[in-house]
């Protein structure tokens, strides 16, 4: 197997299991976030800290929240991609708009580099396990270059093109049904609340009944236990969904359901609840109608 050395920009809940794939894959890897604690539980899974003085990579995965973190940490003043072999590949993991990945795909290029555009999905747990699914967009040289680290993080690896673009574009559809999945969630758990049913078994019934979906068997248990610890967060639906609904309304289609759902997201924000899990959505929700989740006082 090829190994690399590679260079890691975000090591928040995804990102942090995805350095943590890679290491365990042999890969020589170098990391970076604003945030002390990551990067400490990052060096003592046996990865390195990186600064300007790291040696040059191979490739560089970039798992930072949105375009605006992107452009600034790979071309920024202070971007990163500039400690990359000449021909070095940048695997970008953002969710973002197809053009602005196609913006990215065009600067790299020009500095003599490949990008692939990687949206991720399947959550931290897969992100750990080096077990996500990967929707993939690029050169062939890009893929080439971005292959062994997919290797160690990606059980599913999905090649949508030939250019940056499509992989964003197939993850705004992923983004879509999974923030509304959520929404939905939140909206069944405080009617079950309204009706006096139990929640754990409303979780049982319904996880094996046809209403169900990967996002309410994920999601429902947070409620259930209370447990409300960032995993993915409030805040990240207002981005995801604003994405969505641009680039639909750049084609002139109407997505109600979607635009209802972020209108709950960006409600629940504005409540106080945007750090939290997302999976409070549901307390936003019920606490409007005065009900009580488990936990709640």
């Amino acid at each position: 197997m090829t190994t690399q050395i590679i260079h890691i920009l975000g090591l928040g809940s995804m990102g942090l299991g995805m350095a943590k794939s890679l290491l365990r894959a042999g890969h020589e890897v170098y990391g970076f976030d604003t945030n002390s604690d990551r990067l400490a539980e990052f060096r003592a899974a046996g990865g390195a800290a990186l600064t300007r003085e790291s040696p040059a990579a191979q490739a560089l995965v970039c798992v930072v929240l949105n375009a605006d973190q992107t452009r600034g940490a790979l071309f920024g003043d202070a971007g990163w991609a500039s400690g990359l072999v000449a021909g070095g590949t940048i695997i970008s993991c953002a969710t973002v708009a197809p053009d602005f990945a196609a913006e990215m795909q065009e600067i790299a290029h020009e500095r003599g580099l490949t990008y692939l555009d990687a949206p991720i999905s399947g959550g931290a747990i897969k992100a750990a396990e080096g077990k996500l699914s990967i929707m993939a967009s690029g050169t062939q040289a890009a893929f080439d270059g971005a292959a062994p680290a997919l290797a160690a993080m990606a059980e599913t690896l999905h090649r949508l093109g030939e250019t940056a673009g499509p992989g964003s574009a197939m993850k705004a559809v992923n983004q879509l049904l999974a923030g509304v999945h959520i929404a939905a969630m939140g909206e069944a758990l405080a009617f079950a609340t309204s009706q006096g049913l139990d929640l754990a078994r409303v979780l049982d019934v319904i996880g094996v009944s046809a209403g169900t979906s990967w996002m309410f068997e994920n999601r429902a248990p947070h409620v259930i236990e209370a447990d409300y610890t960032p995993r993915s967060t409030i805040d990240i639906w207002p981005k995801d969904l604003g994405i969505v609904t641009d680039i639909a309304g750049e084609s002139g289609l109407e997505l109600p359901l979607t635009q209802a759902a972020l209108g709950q997201y960006r409600a629940a924000s504005a409540a106080g609840m945007g750090a939290m899990d997302d999976a409070a959505i549901t307390r936003h929700i019920t606490a409007r109608a005065g009900l009580k989740l488990p936990g709640d006082a």
